[in-house]
């Protein structure tokens, strides 16, 4: 949108940075910030913490009194006009005598969409759209894929030498990267509902899966395992979280397997086979029904090539260590993906990048569903 005044600007990515406070903790709601501006002055701030928990625009009016009337409120997405755990927002902005009504991302809901700003506008309220409405909707991408496709976000996470190589041909994997990208990668597990990883990486590199505290709960862990062949003593089994724990595998695993397996702490679930693999859709399916609505699909190679070979994956990371590994036996980042002409390569679009220490990151879209 053109022509938005730069205090607009300023005001909004405020309630962005209010909004992405509540990082990881939203969920299934999207990340909302709020600022109530009067006479060029802050006279309120809120951002929705947790599903359940008050709405934005309900913390900074409430914060700013007796100030909202006349004054401007900015908020990230546009206030609900329908009835859930809380009130309607839009019955509060009224209630509390603003002039005028700057929204940055318009409701993706189906359901709801488009239910507030007409309302307020119909009220004699001055409403503006669109303001930094691409950062907002990258905020709260996992949200509107999941109320739009009824399935969660997908994010692919990778570390790999210069080379391309996430292990050496003996299976060392610790560490690819440095800490500083480690770090940020428990960011982005924190961010995520879901961690998935393989059998073959809870067997080779025995980890918890969960995330450091500093940067907020554990997702639920996923491990697909076709054959339930994973052992009962991994870490990921004692491993000192309130998370869920689920095994997808194919339909026929052994009853006695799958009681060790649920007596260590675990649901198992059983999925269609897709060849000697777990049908990978299905697993998304499950997952959706559960409303998880993102996932960080962390490893190894085969489960990250289920993502991608499926359609389903939206976003990647490929972490870069400054490291060369060789060697054919050593695994790369992905398993057969069926592509045979360099034409039909996946595309990855909007691609930005950043350094952590001598690692760099490149992350990107494996569709198109923002502009850059």
């Amino acid at each position: 949108m053109t022509g938005i005044p730069k205090t607009d600007k300023e005001y909004m990515r405020l309630a962005l940075q209010l909004a992405r406070k509540a990082w990881g903790r939203t969920s299934p709601n999207p990340m909302v910030g709020a600022v109530v501006v009067r006479e060029h002055s802050i006279v309120g701030r809120g951002y929705h913490a947790k599903a359940g928990k008050p709405h934005a625009e309900r913390i900074a009016l409430e914060e700013a009194g007796e100030a909202a009337r006349g004054a401007t409120l900015y908020v990230t997405l546009e206030p609900c006009n329908h009835y859930g755990r809380t009130p309607p927002c839009t019955q509060a902005v009224l209630d509390s005598g603003v002039r005028r009504v700057v929204i940055g991302q318009m409701d993706p809901n189906p359901a709801v969409r488009g239910g507030g700003a007409p309302l307020l506008r119909e009220r004699g309220i001055e409403v503006t759209t669109g303001v930094l409405e691409l950062e907002c909707a990258h905020l709260n991408e996992a949200f509107t894929t999941y109320v739009t496709q009824g399935r969660p976000f997908l994010a692919i996470k990778v570390a790999a030498s210069l080379d391309g190589k996430i292990a050496t041909s003996m299976g060392d994997s610790k560490w690819v990267t440095n800490e500083r990208s480690r770090n940020f990668v428990h960011k982005l597990r924190a961010g995520a509902d879901a961690i998935m990883v393989g059998r073959g990486t809870v067997m080779a590199d025995d980890p918890q899966l969960t995330c450091r505290r500093k940067y907020g709960s554990d997702p639920i862990r996923v491990i697909l395992d076709s054959g339930l062949n994973i052992r009962s003593d991994r870490k990921v089994f004692n491993a000192d979280s309130e998370a869920g724990l689920i095994v997808f595998t194919r339909k026929g695993a052994a009853a006695e397997k799958i009681r060790e397996i649920e007596a260590a702490g675990s649901e198992v679930i059983q999925v269609t086979a897709d060849g000697d693999w777990v049908s990978f859709p299905e697993v998304i399916s499950e997952l959706a029904r559960r409303k998880v609505t993102s996932v960080l699909i962390e490893g190894g190679s085969r489960v990250a090539a289920s993502a991608l070979r499926s359609g389903l994956a939206d976003k990647i990371y490929f972490f870069y260590a400054p490291k060369i590994i060789g060697g054919k036996d050593a695994p790369g980042m992905f398993g057969d993906l069926g592509i045979r002409r360099m034409a039909d390569g996946m595309k990855v679009y909007n691609v930005k990048h950043r350094r952590f220490g001598d690692d760099l990151l490149l992350e990107g879209y494996l569709r198109k569903p923002l502009p850059a």
